[in-house]
């Protein structure tokens, strides 16, 4: 179970490197303003403030990865804790997205699936 929950981790962990990479280095680009349904205008407003977003997101999936290792390390109680850490603030960040604009549902639920996944089977491998 603890192999399972390191993989689901790892996948959130890989998803947020691609938001960050979307938000701090592509934000402005035709692609990612399709993906986030904004105007080259507002793109070009919002740059700064979604490169900060994106670091926070980078951050998290590096909490994550160094938590997943660890795990695989032998030191479980670190390594737990880490992955806690770093998937709990991501589906947490999930469901603020979720309740403060249930318009964008399908982002918060693509956002907080994996980090779902990882804490459920992380507590049930622990217990």
């Amino acid at each position: 179970m603890v192999i399972a929950a390191v993989i689901f981790a790892g996948l959130a962990a890989l998803l947020h490197v691609y938001i960050f990479t979307m938000e701090s280095l592509t934000w402005t680009t035709p692609r990612t303003r399709a993906v986030f349904g904004t105007t080259a205008e507002e793109a070009e407003t919002t740059k700064l403030m979604a490169l900060n977003q994106g670091f926070y997101n980078l951050f998290l999936a590096i909490v994550s990865i160094v938590g997943i290792i660890a795990i695989l390390q032998g030191h479980t109680g670190i390594g737990a804790a880490l992955i806690f850490a770093g998937v709990g603030s991501m589906l947490a960040a999930a469901v603020v997205l979720l309740a403060s604009a249930p318009d964008k549902a399908r982002a918060a639920v693509t956002q907080g699936a994996f980090p779902l996944v990882a804490v459920v089977l992380l507590v049930i491998a622990l217990i």
